[in-house]
């Protein structure tokens, strides 16, 4: 969503989740090009819509307002949609450290992925997707704050980005043996540096348990900066064949992070439909 949102204008440092009220039309049609492109889940366009990370805007008072927006956006392409389209309402960090590292309580976090979930749940999501974590008790925040104001499905995907961890130090063996126990449909990595990257993580959760539902979404390679934009190096060919790497592997929800267009996810769905696999378009960046 993020690279298809840039193209249409917003300019970097805005906030994408203004967009929901502001050009409701743009982000309808970005939704409307990956599910023709063969998405069959598409990510709402609220993955900052928490209030600490739309405080940095200045918007944390219009939280309730994005969010709504956001997944009645996606709701609306999904209905018009000539296959079935699983709309997951976008959860990313609150872009702080929790207590006692930083200043945000377990609650206060808690309580921000609450309201967020409420007002995804009221505008239309079929689940949640609590992505691009790199703490677990951030995890367990978003996952305790969704279940006291709804009992949809969740997922959750952590990023490792750092020499095979995420950025609080969690490894992919540590990140399955704590998600598997919190009852999600999926659980996985998403974003970091790469597919071969994200791949050596898939595969070491898929060796810790080999019953969980594994998602993955790469980014499109590795971004360079042209201009005043990052421009991702992985072509359309290069993420099909991830796609169907990642699934020998073990990983079932498969699909793109930062840097996917259509185009990309058409290649990745059309080697997976082959396949008998699944594809996932990734709806928004980091």
């Amino acid at each position: 969503m993020g690279t298809m949102l840039m193209k249409a204008g917003l300019e970097a440092g805005d906030s994408p989740e203004k967009w929901n009220v502001t050009h409701p039309e743009v982000i309808q049609e970005i939704h409307r090009g990956y599910i023709e492109a063969g998405s069959q889940i598409i990510l709402t366009n609220s993955f900052g819509g928490n209030r600490f990370r739309l405080a940095l805007h200045r918007l944390d008072d219009r939280a309730d307002e994005f969010n709504k927006a956001a997944a009645a956006n996606a709701r609306t392409e999904a209905d018009k949609a000539s296959h079935l389209v699983v709309v997951a309402g976008s959860m990313g960090p609150t872009g702080q450290l929790l207590q006692p590292l930083g200043t945000v309580s377990f609650e206060d976090a808690q309580s921000a992925f609450a309201e967020q979930a409420a007002s995804l749940a009221e505008g239309g999501v079929d689940m949640f997707w609590i992505e691009t974590m790199s703490d677990l008790e951030e995890v367990r925040a978003a996952v305790q704050g969704i279940r006291s104001v709804s009992d949809l499905p969740i997922s959750a995907t952590m990023s490792f980005d750092t020499n095979g961890h995420t950025m609080m130090g969690v490894s992919p063996a540590k990140a399955v043996e704590v998600l598997g126990g919190l009852d999600l449909v999926s659980v996985g990595a998403n974003c970091g540096t790469g597919p071969d990257k994200l791949q050596e993580a898939v595969k070491m959760m898929r060796e810790v348990n080999p019953n969980v539902i594994l998602a993955a979404k790469a980014n499109a390679g590795i971004p360079k900066l042209v201009g005043n934009q990052d421009v991702y190096d992985g072509t359309p060919q290069v993420m099909a064949k991830y796609a169907t790497d990642v699934r020998e592997i073990g990983a079932t929800l498969i699909g793109g992070c930062c840097g996917n267009t259509p185009e990309h996810i058409r290649a990745m769905a059309k080697v997976l439909r082959y396949n008998n696999g699944i594809s996932v378009s990734k709806n928004m960046e980091e």
